[in-house]
């Protein structure tokens, strides 16, 4: 039988923040399939996420299908729009979530994880975030729509840079897209669009250069419309949610483990030819041109059938 074997791999997950959203999914679908499992989380989040992981409000949600708990082997702080130590402002370096922690700068993390662990096999970037998300790109600040590019996008370019020589060859790269980033959702502001294209080109040329260079692959995932924690942030999640149901080839609401196996299948050896690529894990919703619960298209589609 053909399986998904990473026993014996090592992944580093960025961007778990509680047990709702993708990276908590994908992480799952890579220790059930025997990776070790180390994240990486937002630093002023830090100390709720491991208080409950600890104190055993995820151990539902950390139950593997042999009946043991997912473990991580290290928990690090991480604020992904941040390079160097001398990048962080003072303003962000004294405030209360960050003063008494340290190391979570991108270059940091990446090389305490070099030598806490020496390799890793597998990077997932798991990491959005728009401070003006609500807002129409038309009203979105300067700041504002560097910051979502900074975020969610120059992070993965930064963290795969920081990683590539710590990733043993054959490894695998993958972040996580939005349909938003080709076609127009509206509401989905405040330069996260943008972002996600911009994280989309990224991943074809990161395929190429991190291809030559270490030989990783580098893929992207774009997933359909989640009831995330994140996800609650951009206001209208239930409607998005709605209208993949009703305009989607497959008429179900996406599950977060359905993202997990595709992207453990990404980051398996199954996968070793396939780079470069965006696949879509969204029940279809990305091959529509229209809106079948439009109004005006009733009468018609009523002929159709």
């Amino acid at each position: 039988m053909l399986q998904i074997d990473l026993k014996g791999k090592r992944a580093f997950i960025a961007g778990i923040g509680d047990d709702q959203g993708f990276g908590w999914a994908i992480a799952k679908a890579l220790a059930e399939a025997g990776a070790e499992i180390i994240v990486g989380t937002w630093t002023p989040i830090l100390k709720i996420f491991t208080t409950s992981f600890n104190t055993g409000k995820f151990d539902a949600s950390r139950r593997l299908s042999d009946g043991s708990l997912m473990e991580f082997a290290k928990v690090y702080p991480l604020d992904a729009s941040f390079d160097q130590p001398e990048d962080v402002p003072d303003d962000i370096r004294e405030n209360k979530r960050y003063k008494d922690v340290e190391g979570y700068t991108i270059a940091e993390v990446c090389k305490a994880i070099g030598q806490d662990f020496g390799n890793i096999d597998i990077f997932i970037h798991s990491l959005a975030n728009a401070p003006e998300v609500q807002k129409p790109l038309l009203e979105t600040s300067r700041k504002g729509y560097l910051a979502a590019l900074s975020s969610s996008s120059y992070s993965f370019v930064s963290l795969l840079a920081h990683l590539g020589p710590i990733m043993n060859p054959h490894g695998s790269a993958l972040s996580l897209t939005y349909l938003a980033s080709e076609r127009v959702i509206p509401g989905y502001g405040g330069g996260m669009s943008s972002a996600k294209a911009a994280l989309e080109s990224d991943t074809q040329t990161l395929a190429w250069e991190a291809g030559r260079k270490w030989n990783i692959r580098v893929n992207a995932i774009s997933a359909g419309p989640l009831r995330s924690r994140a996800a609650k942030a951009i206001g209208f999640i239930d409607y998005m949610i709605h209208y993949s149901q009703e305009n989607a080839p497959l008429q179900e609401e996406l599950a977060a483990n359905e993202v997990g196996n595709a992207a453990a299948f990404l980051s398996s050896p199954l996968a070793s030819a396939i780079t470069g690529t965006i696949l879509y894990v969204d029940h279809g919703l990305h091959t529509m041109g229209v809106g079948v619960d439009s109004p005006t298209l009733k009468p018609k589609a009523a002929e159709a059938l």
